[in-house]
C-alpha cells in the first residue's frame, strides 16, 4: 500500500475516535468502538455487490423450495465468500434510512448483525459490538460513527472506487488491511501503554522469516501446504506466509492449495484474524479462541511450517496448572526424555519458568513437527524469540531442557540476531530461531549463528519504539548467509557476522565440587542457649520468653494472642504450618529438652575448644550413651550444630570409612571412569589401611560448580581449573547434570582497544583551549 494513501486512510480513523467518541468514551476506550467498526464496515462492503443474489437466494429457500433451516451452501455461494447476510439491511442503507430516532436505528443495526452467518456472529460477540451499539445510541452519536464508516470518502473495499469530486480512491487489498489493524492497534496500545511483550511483528522481520522458511526448499514444496501459528494475533505471519508462497510474482509461485491454522488468546485480535480468513477464502473455523498453553487444540495434528512471534516475558502461572500437577507434568507437550550423565533415559521437566512462557511455545511447535516418514521435507519453524531463551535457566532446568532437547535431536539449524528497536513496543534484542529435522548433510550436527544486529536502516520518523528497518537488501544479505552456511567475518562495524558451531559446542556439564569440612566445636552457655528456640521461629520465641519467661511452658494458651499479633505486627512471615508449631506446648517443651541435654553434656565433657570435630562427637556419643539419653539423628544434629562452626585450621570432619576390593571397587572404578590412583579426586581417599578409604562430610556453603564443556573430560579439567586452586576439593560425579546454553555476545564480541594515553591528553588540552577562548569571548577579553 502506498504510504501517503496508508497515512490518510489512518488519520481517518483516528479522527472518528476524536470526533465522534470523544465525550463517550475514554480514549483508552476507542478501540472497542473503532476495530469492530472498521471489521464490520470491510465485511460490509465485500457483501455489497452480491446483496441482491443473496437476497434471491433467501427468498428461493423460503418461498420456493420450502426450508426451514437456511442452506448455506447455497447462501455462501450467491455472497462469493464463506459468510454472508440475511438481512435487508447494509450499513449504507441503515445510514441511508434513518431518520432522528436513535432508538429506530439501534433496532436496525441490531437487526442487520442478527443476520449475519454464524462464523462472522462469533467474530461480532467477541467485538461486543452488540452492547457499544446500544451505548451509542443512547449517547446519541450512532449515527454519527455511522455517517463516518459510510463516507464516500473513504475505501474500506478491495476494488477502486471514486469519491465525489472524481478523485481515484485506490482498492485496500488484504494486505493493506493488516497494515490498518496493525497501525491501528499500535496506536491504541501506546494510548493504553500497553506492556512491550503485547506488540505485533514488522512486516519486513515476516518477510525475513518467510525468505529463511520456504526459499531453501522453494523446489520440494508439497502439493497440500499447511501453516500454523500457536499465537497468531491478527494473523499476519499466517496471511503474509500464504501471500509469499502464492506471489504470482515471487520466487516461489507455488502452485498447491495452503491451509492456514492458528489459536489466539485474545478476543479482539482472534476477531480480527478470523474475519481476514473470511475475507481471503481461507477456512475460518481453523482458528481458534483460547490459550494455546491450557489446551492442545490442534492434539494429533502435524504442519509442513510454523511461523510465531510468542509473548516473551509473559506470565503463565495462571496456566500452570493445565500442564503441571505439582511437580508431576500432566500436558505430554511439555515432557521430554533426556539421557542423565550416566546415559540413563528418564522423563523430565520441558516447562520454563512461570514468569515468562515463550519456549513453551517453541515446545508446542516441536510437537507439531511433521516427521519426515511423512513428509521428505519434515517440518520448518521460524519463532521470535528475546535474549532470555538463549540462556536463562541453569542446568537441568526446564529451560535448559528444552534447549537441550532441541539441539540433541538436531532440529536447531539457524539463530538470527536482530538489530534492537527494530519492533513498535520494545526496543529489547531479538532472535529469529530457525529449525527443522530434515537437515541436509552439511547442516547435520551443526548450528549457524548469524549476528544482524548492526544492519539495519534508520526511519525518518520513530513508530512506537521501532526507529530502524531491514530493507529488502539486508533481507537477501541475511537469506544469502543462511543459505552458504559458512562462517563470516565482520567487515565493519555496521556488517554482518555468521559462524558455525557443532551442536555440542552449546552443551556443557554442571559439576559439582565439594570440599571437607573442618570444624571446631565448644560447649559454652551462650551457644546452647540457643537450643531454647526453633530455629525457624527464633524471633517470636525468643520474644515470648524474654517477656514472659517460664509462662511459655506452663501457659502458653493465655500468651497465644499476644504473641500473634505480635508476629503481625512486625510483619513476620507466618504461614498456618508455622503459627501452629509456634503455638504448640510441644514445641516449646522439645526445645527446652534439647537444651537441658546440651546442658548436661557441657557438664560431662566441659568447656574446652576441640580443633577435632571426630574427636568431639565420640565424646557425646559416649556421654549419650552413658546417661541412656536417646536422641533422633535430627536432635543430635542440631546440639552439634549449634556448638560448632568452620575453621580452616581444623582437622577433616569423617563421614564414614568404606571398605573398597573386588566387585565392588571393579564398579566403582568403572562407574567414575577413573583409576585406583584418581579415587581421591573423587572423595575416596585411602585411610592407609589395606583397602579402606576415607569419605569426608563436605562443607555445604564452600560448594562449588563449573560448567566444563561436553567436548572436555571432566577430571582433566579439574586437574587443570581446579586442583591447583583448591587443593583438597573433590568431584560429586553422582550431581553431574547437563545443560545448554547460547550466549551470542560470547561468540560476537568485539573487541574495541582503549585511545592512546596522548590521543586522550591531545584532546583534552583541546577541550581546555576551546573553554579558554570561549570564556574570553563572553568576558570580552
Amino acid at each position: 500500500m502506498n504510504q501517503s494513501v496508508h497515512n490518510r486512510l489512518i488519520s481517518f480513523i483516528w479522527s472518528i475516535a476524536d470526533d465522534c467518541l470523544r465525550d463517550v468514551y475514554v480514549r483508552g476506550k476507542y478501540r472497542d468502538v473503532i476495530l469492530p467498526m472498521v471489521v464490520l464496515r470491510r465485511l460490509d462492503a465485500l457483501l455489497e455487490p452480491t446483496k441482491e443474489a443473496v437476497m434471491e437466494e433467501l427468498a428461493f429457500q423460503r418461498d420456493e423450495a420450502g426450508f426451514t433451516e437456511w442452506d448455506e451452501t447455497g447462501l455462501r455461494d450467491a455472497s462469493g465468500y464463506v459468510f454472508y447476510n440475511t438481512s435487508e439491511w447494509t450499513l449504507q442503507r441503515l445510514y441511508d434510512t434513518a431518520t432522528n430516532s436513535q432508538q429506530i436505528l439501534q433496532a436496525n443495526f441490531e437487526d442487520y448483525l442478527n443476520g449475519f452467518s454464524p462464523n462472522v456472529k462469533e467474530i461480532i460477540e467477541k467485538f461486543k459490538l452488540k452492547s457499544q451499539i446500544r451505548h451509542m445510541a443512547t449517547k446519541d452519536v450512532l449515527l454519527d460513527v455511522l455517517e463516518k464508516f459510510t463516507s464516500p470518502h473513504i475505501n474500506l473495499t478491495p476494488f477502486e472506487k471514486e469519491d465525489p469530486e472524481g478523485r481515484k480512491l485506490p482498492p485496500l487489498s488484504n494486505l493493506g488491511m493488516g497494515y490498518v489493524f496493525e497501525e491501528l492497534i499500535r496506536k491504541f496500545n501506546e494510548e493504553n501503554n500497553e506492556e512491550a511483550g503485547e506488540h505485533f511483528t514488522p512486516r519486513e522481520v515476516i518477510d525475513l522469516m518467510t525468505h529463511i522458511v520456504f526459499d531453501p526448499i522453494k523446489d520440494q514444496l508439497p502439493p497440500v501446504m499447511t501453516i500454523y501459528d500457536p499465537a497468531c494475533g491478527s494473523g499476519g505471519m499466517l496471511t503474509e506466509s500464504q501471500n509469499f508462497i502464492k506471489d504470482e510474482e515471487g520466487a516461489i509461485r507455488a502452485m498447491g492449495d495452503v491451509y492456514l491454522y492458528g489459536k489466539e488468546i485474545n478476543d479482539e485480535t482472534y476477531a480480527i484474524c478470523k474475519s481476514d480468513m473470511m475475507i481471503k477464502g481461507n477456512n475460518p473455523e481453523n482458528i481458534r479462541v483460547g490459550s494455546t498453553l491450557s489446551t492442545d487444540e490442534f492434539s494429533g495434528h502435524t504442519f509442513d511450517f510454523m511461523l510465531s512471534n510468542p509473548p516473551y516475558g509473559k506470565s503463565w502461572s495462571s496456566e500452570v496448572k493445565y500442564i503441571k500437577d505439582g511437580k508431576d507434568i500432566i500436558d505430554p507437550r511439555f515432557q521430554i526424555t533426556l539421557k542423565d550423565y550416566w546415559g540413563n533415559a528418564e522423563e523430565v521437566d520441558a516447562t520454563s519458568r512461570s514468569s515468562d512462557g515463550q519456549l513453551l511455545f517453541l515446545m508446542e511447535m516441536v510437537n507439531k513437527m511433521k516427521p519426515t516418514s511423512q513428509s521428505i521435507i519434515g517440518s520448518r519453524i521460524a519463532s521470535v524469540h528475546n535474549g532470555s531463551s538463549l540462556f536463562t535457566g541453569d542446568a537441568g532446568s526446564g529451560e535448559s531442557n528444552i534447549r537441550r532437547y532441541i539441539i540433541e535431536n538436531d532440529l536447531l539449524d539457524c539463530i538470527i540476531q536482530l538489530p534492537n528497536n527494530l519492533f513498535y513496543n520494545t526496543g529489547i534484542t531479538t532472535y529469529i530461531w530457525l529449525l527443522h529435522n530434515s537437515k541436509e548433510a552439511k547442516r547435520k550436527g551443526k548450528v549457524l549463528l548469524i549476528d544482524a544486529s548492526q544492519r539495519y536502516a534508520k526511519l525518518r520518523k520513530n513508530l512506537g519504539n521501532k526507529n530502524c528497518e531491514l530493507t529488502p537488501s539486508h533481507i537477501k544479505e541475511i537469506q544469502q548467509a543462511n543459505t552458504n552456511f559458512e562462517p563470516i567475518e565482520r567487515q565493519a562495524e555496521d556488517g554482518l557476522a555468521a559462524k558455525v558451531f557443532n551442536n555440542s559446542d552449546f552443551g556443557y556439564y554442571k559439576v559439582t565440587i565439594d570440599r571437607p569440612a573442618r570444624l571446631k566445636a565448644q560447649f559454652t552457655r551462650e551457644r546452647i542457649a540457643e537450643l531454647r528456640f526453633d530455629k525457624t521461629l527464633k524471633e517470636p520465641m525468643q520474644w515470648a520468653y524474654e517477656n514472659y519467661g517460664e509462662k511459655v511452658y506452663s501457659d502458653l494458651k493465655s500468651i497465644e494472642k499476644e504473641l500473634l499479633e505480635w508476629c503481625e505486627k512486625n510483619d513476620l512471615d507466618m504461614n498456618a504450618k508455622k503459627r501452629k508449631t509456634l503455638t504448640a506446648t510441644a514445641t516449646w517443651k522439645k526445645q527446652k529438652e534439647l537444651l537441658e541435654t546440651a546442658q548436661q553434656l557441657m557438664q560431662a565433657i566441659g568447656t574446652d575448644e576441640y580443633n577435632d570435630f571426630n574427636v568431639f562427637t565420640n565424646l557425646v556419643d559416649d556421654e549419650l550413651k552413658a546417661r541412656k539419653i536417646k536422641l533422633s539423628a535430627s536432635e543430635k544434629n542440631a546440639i552439634l550444630q549449634t556448638v560448632s562452626w568452620y575453621d580452616e585450621t581444623a582437622e577433616k570432619v569423617i563421614k564414614k570409612t568404606q571398605k573398597l576390593n573386588g566387585d565392588k571397587l571393579d564398579q566403582l572404578l568403572q562407574h567414575l571412569d577413573c583409576t585406583i590412583a584418581q579415587l581421591p579426586d573423587y572423595g575416596y581417599y585411602p585411610s592407609g589401611k589395606k583397602d579402606e578409604y576415607i569419605i569426608y562430610d563436605n562443607q555445604t556453603d564452600l560448594r562449588d560448580s563449573e560448567s566444563v564443556p561436553l567436548a572436555e573430560n571432566i577430571h582433566e579439567y579439574f586437574l587443570r581449573e581446579v586442583k591447583p586452586h583448591v587443593e583438597e576439593a573433590w568431584i560429586d560425579l553422582d550431581k553431574t547434570k547437563i545443560g545448554y546454553e547460547i550466549s551470542f555476545n560470547k561468540y560476537f564480541y568485539q573487541h574495541k582497544p582503549l585511545r592512546s594515553l596522548e590521543e586522550v591528553s591531545a584532546e583534552i588540552i583541546e577541550l581546555e583551549k576551546l573553554a579558554e577562548n570561549m570564556i574570553q569571548d563572553i568576558l570580552g577579553v
